[in-house]
Parts: C-alpha cells; structure tokens; sequence
C-alpha cells in the first residue's frame, strides 16, 4: 500500500485486505512504516519475535590512519571528514554500506555495530505480522526498513505497508514489489501527492 500523503487510510486497507486473502492462503503483513507504525493496533498481534536492529558504522584507527581522505572522499553520504590531523565519523549520515571499509590502504577502519531501532513479529487469526519501530532521534529509516524487509516470507502472500512520501524510504520499502496499490483521499493535496507518486513509480 502506498500513500504519499499520509492519513489517506492505506494502514486500513492494508489490514483489511490482509484479514480478506488469510480467509484461503497464508499472509504476512509487513509494516514498513518504521516511524510510525500502526497496524499492528488494529490486529494487536500475540508477539513471537523482538529483536534490536543495528547498522555497521565505521571506527578508524588513530594509531593506523594516514589521513589519505580516500575513505571520505568514496562515501556517497558525507559521513566521514577527514582534515589533516584528525577525523570526524558522523554516524547518523551512516548508510552502514561498508564502503570505507574496503577501500581504506591501511586496514584502519572496523565496523561497530549501532542500535537503530526493534524488529517485532507476531501472530493474529492466521496473518504474520512484521513491523519497526525506529529509535527517537535517528535521521534515517531507510537501514530499519532493510531489517524489516528481511523478514519477508516468500512461500507467502506478502502485503506491505509503505510509508507515506516519496523519499528514500518509500523507494526502499518499494523494491521488490510486484504490484502497488495507491491509496489516496479526494482533496487537492492527495491529488498532489498522488502524481509524484505515480512519477515515482513510472521511473521504478
């Protein structure tokens, strides 16, 4: 289910189209609203799974490091600045790609993992019910989601619940999909919203 604008009630058509299929096949619900998620309040499911998830962000060694910048220049989402003596690791610009990593000369950088949020599955009537809560403060949900979407049962009928907008983490939500049902309400600005995601998903 897909929104752009948010409040448009695709949460509701997601669960009740979730409750209609677990009539005949298995069904798993999968909540990629990691900043708010809600479905699981409609179907209050009996939780069987929780789980921390982590992103990997880099750590560099001082004693290793010779200041080459190669691994600040390489990172796509400026999360390391290298200045002549010293370095800054923003971990919150971190997409956790492991990049730095690879291409460091000097086998200075490692990898810790950080928290960024929980992964809870449960159970209601016949549905799997998957989704994350991000942690308070993080600016990215796009590594949550991943951690979601790997949860995804593929012997089953799958139905996700995207994020409303049409940013990273709708993108992130989106691939894979077979088909996208887009839920809309009839106001100027769900038209709006609407049309940029009906672009999105032309150029997808």
């Amino acid at each position: 289910m897909l929104p752009g604008k948010g409040g448009t009630g695709k949460t509701t058509v997601a669960v009740n189209l979730a409750l209609s299929l677990a009539e005949n096949e298995k069904v798993q619900l999968i909540d990629c609203d990691v900043e708010e998620p809600n479905a699981y309040i409609f179907l209050k499911p009996e939780i069987t799974e929780r789980k921390k998830a982590f992103i990997p962000v880099p750590d560099i060694d001082k004693e290793k490091c010779i200041y080459c910048k190669k691994c600040g220049e390489a990172c796509e989402f400026n999360a390391i600045a290298i200045l002549p003596k010293n370095f800054i690791i923003f971990n919150e610009l971190c997409h956790g790609c492991g990049l730095c990593t690879l291409i460091c000369p000097k086998n200075a950088i490692t990898e810790n993992n950080r928290e960024i949020g929980i992964v809870e599955k449960g159970i209601f009537y016949k549905i799997e019910v998957v989704y994350g809560t991000l942690n308070i403060g993080e600016a990215m949900s796009s590594p949550l989601i991943n951690v979601v979407k790997d949860k995804i049962d593929h012997n089953k009928t799958v139905i996700i619940d995207a994020p409303p907008g049409a940013a990273c983490h709708v993108i992130e939500t989106l691939c894979g999909s077979d088909y996208c049902i887009l839920v809309t309400e009839p106001t100027p600005f769900g038209l709006y919203d609407l049309k940029i995601v009906v672009e999105l998903l032309d150029k997808l």
